[in-house]
């Protein structure tokens, strides 16, 4: 299992280092104004669609449901199922995208309302997200595929797929001379990512034997399954995805920049949840679906906690750096041409909101792995509205005296609430039970955090002052040796707490798979594993 974790979070991390120079490129040619906020309202309009009916509710409800099909039915009933549902999937995205298209002024009007008041800002927004919302449909094929390579634990090519969104507006941006602006450049690079990943995704699911094609629908028992674990997921990502429309539509009467500032600073604080909890959640979903499906519920806790150790002992520092040098981040990573210190210093205050949150982000789906794979998704829906409905109170009551720091400051309590009422489900229901290891990891886990914290501040400052006659660069060039210093520290801490039993266990995983798995797939269809499956 952490053999996987590590080569999914290995493409997620290339993922979101191509990511970052893709919004240095982004930061530098657009800047953090009104080009910038119109781009992003049109980039976030098909993303929040996506998180409600593809990545948040589709792979909660899909992945376990074909893993069982599968593993109970053989590869024919599988390729029936996948066929029902890759079916319904394109209908209701084409009816979604023509509504999409000839309503967008009316859909800006809701979801950035204070750009009315901006007409030239209004009209831009309008025609850049008429051009990014057909990656709806892409995107929505391209998670189906995943999900289906998931199951099969065949985790690279869906891993792998975001690269290709980052390479592609990079492309586009360093063209920017021939659009009508930079935001167009920007817009016609997510188009062509779509077109791209689904290239590469369903690529994947043909030579696995496992594609999928248009069939008459079949309201058989799993499909009916699906759609039972599929509503309440939906409401669950619709309430998250509500939260985040709220930014949206508030930062839109903030000043220019803010929508700007809460991107730039989301994007860092999305580098550990998506390396690390993404990366977990993806691999321990099928992993504890497997064991729960053989009856093998130790395992299944056992694995759920060592899970909650890796993902701790790598997030750790994140959040230590994001707390104690948020302006240094901004500043040498983001603060050039069109990307201002004043850009830098309002993106940091939001990262720093954002960070209070990162721990329960990054756990979240490690805590709700146990019930998807027991085909329960009403009970963390349960939690998730809940915590959007604090959130979103939050929002309220913090924008008039933090403006986008309130809004980020409001997603984290959200997500602290979220977190401790799954937990709380998880204990009651016995899905979870810390272990002796667990309660030592943990305490060692905190003894790490605070010698690293001190660390952190007293290396800043000396860097700092060592450096401070550097003409130029000087900002980057502390972090860069922040980076490496502390990422010394850390590693030579976590040896010293530890010993090498990580990494013991990253060499007995790295090739394991549940027995019950691999017997439930021998005699598929699907060929031998090639060289890129994880």
């Amino acid at each position: 299992m952490f053999g996987k974790i590590l080569t999914v979070g290995g493409y997620t991390l290339f993922s979101r280092l191509t990511g970052f120079l893709r919004d240095v490129m982004l930061a530098a040619v657009i800047g953090a104004g009104p080009v910038a906020d119109a781009f992003f309202v049109a980039f976030r309009l098909p993303n929040h669609f996506r998180a409600i009916f593809a990545e948040g509710a589709f792979n909660a409800a899909f992945i376990p449901a074909y893993a069982r099909v599968r593993t109970q039915g053989g590869a024919a009933a599988a390729r029936s199922f996948g066929d029902s549902i890759f079916t319904l999937l394109v209908a209701t995205q084409v009816v979604l995208l023509a509504l999409a298209l000839i309503f967008t002024p009316q859909v800006i009007e809701v979801l950035a309302p204070g750009f009315s008041h901006r007409p030239n800002e209004f009209a831009l927004a309008v025609s850049l997200t008429r051009i990014t919302f057909p990656y709806l449909l892409l995107i929505t094929l391209v998670t189906l595929w995943g999900g289906i390579l998931n199951a099969l634990h065949r985790f690279a090519a869906a891993a792998a797929a975001p690269i290709l969104l980052n390479l592609s507006m990079m492309v586009t941006l360093a063209l920017a001379a021939y659009f009508p602006s930079a935001g167009y450049a920007a817009a016609w690079g997510v188009l062509v990512s779509g077109v791209l990943q689904a290239a590469l995704v369903g690529g994947d699911t043909l030579y696995s034997g496992v594609a999928t094609w248009f069939r008459a629908l079949r309201w058989d028992d799993d499909v009916k399954r699906f759609f039972k674990a599929l509503v309440p997921a939906t409401f669950g990502s619709a309430g998250t995805q509500l939260a985040l429309f709220a930014d949206t539509i508030i930062a839109s009467f903030l000043s220019a920049g803010a929508l700007s500032a809460l991107y730039y600073a989301d994007r860092i604080d999305q580098l550990p949840i998506g390396v690390i909890g993404i990366a977990v959640g993806t691999v321990l979903v099928p992993e504890m679906t497997s064991r729960v499906a053989s009856g093998d519920h130790e395992g299944a806790r056992s694995a759920q906690n060592r899970a909650i150790e890796f993902a701790l002992l790598l997030a750790i520092p994140c959040v230590v750096a994001f707390l104690v040098i948020p302006g240094l981040i901004m500043r040498g990573l983001f603060m050039r041409g069109a990307f201002t210190a004043e850009d830098a210093h309002a993106a940091a205050m939001t990262l720093v909101a954002y960070t209070i949150g990162l721990v329960p982000f990054v756990l979240i789906r490690s805590v709700v792995a146990p019930f998807l794979a027991r085909g329960d998704t009403l009970t963390p829906v349960k939690a998730a509205l809940t915590g959007t409905a604090v959130n979103i109170a939050c929002k309220i009551a913090l924008m008039g005296s933090m403006a986008q720091v309130g809004l980020a400051l409001a997603t984290s309590i959200g997500a602290w609430i979220n977190f401790i009422l799954v937990l709380y489900f998880a204990f009651r229901a016995g899905f979870i039970a810390s272990d002796a290891t667990l309660k030592s990891s943990l305490t060692k886990l905190g003894v790490a955090g605070f010698s690293f914290f001190i660390f952190l501040v007293v290396a800043a400052r000396v860097i700092t002052y060592l450096l401070s006659s550097l003409p130029r660069f000087r900002d980057l060039s502390e972090l860069l040796l922040l980076v490496l210093l502390g990422g010394a520290f850390y590693g030579v801490l976590v040896i010293a707490l530890f010993g090498r039993r990580w990494l013991s266990l990253m060499r007995k995983h790295a090739h394991d798979a549940p027995a019950a798995t691999i017997g439930a797939f021998e005699g598929t269809s699907a060929p031998a594993a090639g060289p890129d499956e994880i």
